[in-house]
């Protein structure tokens, strides 16, 4: 089984860095996510692949037209937060109202229910699991945040969840579809989206392919775009986490969908045995 995300974000929408965190701040950039999602849509329809957008509601405000856009094309619409803010940063009222203003903003763009979620960066971890009872709250029913190997802004190894399952929230049933690793040497690797996907070569990208019998992948508009602006106070580390394979993503990702069959996340929930995964409680 693998699925096709995109989340969907400006190109300075970077995360956990003082010149690119807030609205104020973003209004001195110059937005590039039209000419970036012609392409992904491009691409979609040459290849027939399904896919789901989280998408920010600050999008949705901002740019609604292109939240139209994916809704006519028949693409699943998630969240990805209002703000694009690390909610381990947030306080649970701050978390909670981010939320909601998302849903809100998206579902006036669409008239359509928002079903599933994914925290920026992945932002999840052992400290503020009380997010999924607010994401049930919320009427979430799919989340796709949690990441059960080690990163600079996120991730919950003790979770332990490395394929589709789902989390006990005070009886209620929260379905989760993790990021996936494939075993190296001991080490749990990340391949599928992002800053790993830039980094592999694609012959080792479709070997782990071939290997793994769950992916979730998770893509930007930025990740296929080598003609944007460098942030300039950007500390050495992250203009390469940031900027690293950009010129050589985009016909990585023509090869992967040319190679692989894709699906959506709500193929993939159909596609489900739920009675037949494990179970984590939330606490």
């Amino acid at each position: 089984m693998n699925i096709l995300t995109f989340d969907i974000e400006e190109w300075f929408h970077i995360l956990d860095h003082k010149s690119t965190k807030t609205a104020d701040d973003w209004s001195r950039y110059e937005s590039r996510i039209h000419a970036n999602m012609d392409r992904i849509f491009q691409l979609l329809d040459e290849t027939n692949s399904r896919a789901t957008f989280f998408c920010l509601g600050w999008v949705a405000d901002k740019h609604p037209d292109v939240i139209r856009r994916i809704d006519a094309a028949g693409y699943e619409v998630a969240t990805h937060s209002y703000a694009h803010q690390l909610a381990y940063e947030q306080s649970p009222a701050e978390y909670a109202d981010d939320l909601s203003r998302s849903i809100k903003a998206l579902q006036d763009v669409t008239g359509k229910a928002v079903r599933a979620y994914r925290a920026p960066g992945f932002s999840i971890k052992f400290l503020n699991r009380w997010v999924f009872p607010i994401l049930v709250e919320n009427g979430v029913e799919i989340d796709c945040s949690v990441f059960s190997a080690r990163r600079s802004h996120g991730g919950d190894v003790a979770f332990g969840l490395g394929e589709p399952g789902l989390i006990d929230v005070s009886g209620t049933l929260l379905k989760e579809f993790p990021i996936n690793t494939v075993p190296v040497m001991g080490q749990d690797l990340i391949f599928s989206g992002g800053g790993y996907f830039r980094l592999f070569p694609y012959p080792v990208i479709r070997r782990f392919m071939q290997q793994s019998p769950y992916v979730m992948t998770y893509f930007h508009p930025r990740d296929f775009d080598p003609q944007q602006p460098m942030i300039k106070d950007l500390s050495l580390t992250r203009k390469f986490k940031s900027y690293y394979g950009l010129a050589g993503c985009w016909p990585k990702l023509k090869r992967l969908l040319t190679d692989f069959e894709f699906i959506d996340l709500a193929e993939a929930d159909r596609r489900m045995d739920w009675n037949r995964v494990v179970t984590k409680r939330w606490e």
